[in-house]
């Protein structure tokens, strides 16, 4: 059995009650045909590089999984079938499944992040309290 990342694209015209459906269906490919769903990431909708079928934007979901070695044939079949795929792509890798990636923090402007930059000018002012706290902690030498 190899492992294999499957990431595919649906359409973000599909609602959210199909668009899980359709995940499952997938999940369920790979089961059904002898191999095992490691993990299934969701990486939400996102902007695509350049349009594909005059949409600019698609949902992304990534999966992990460990399959026969025919079982990538059927899926991308199944993959290809499906009208509310916009693309697809499965490769096989080795090793140990990467660990789950956090989302994309959203973009902020620098004129509506005022707040960002606060602990920047916190910054010096605790530096000196360190300071401080360090040269009352060393012995002071008496001068006479």
């Amino acid at each position: 059995m190899n492992q294999y990342e499957v990431m595919y694209v649906i359409d973000t015209a599909l609602e959210e009650g199909a668009r899980s459906e359709l995940i499952n269906r997938f999940s369920n490919i790979v089961t059904n045909n002898g191999g095992k769903v490691d993990r299934v990431d969701e990486w939400g909708k996102r902007r695509l590089a350049y349009p594909i079928n005059y949409k600019t934007e698609g949902y992304y979901v990534l999966m992990y999984m460990t399959a026969p070695a025919d079982l990538p044939r059927e899926l991308e079949r199944n993959l290809q079938i499906s009208e509310s795929v916009l693309r697809y792509l499965v490769i096989r890798f080795e090793g140990a499944i990467p660990a789950k990636r956090e989302p994309l923090k959203p973009f902020v402007a620098r004129e509506a992040a005022p707040a960002e930059a606060a602990p920047v000018a916190e910054a010096p002012a605790a530096v000196e309290a360190k300071a401080e706290e360090a040269d009352a902690e060393a012995p002071q030498a008496e001068i006479e």
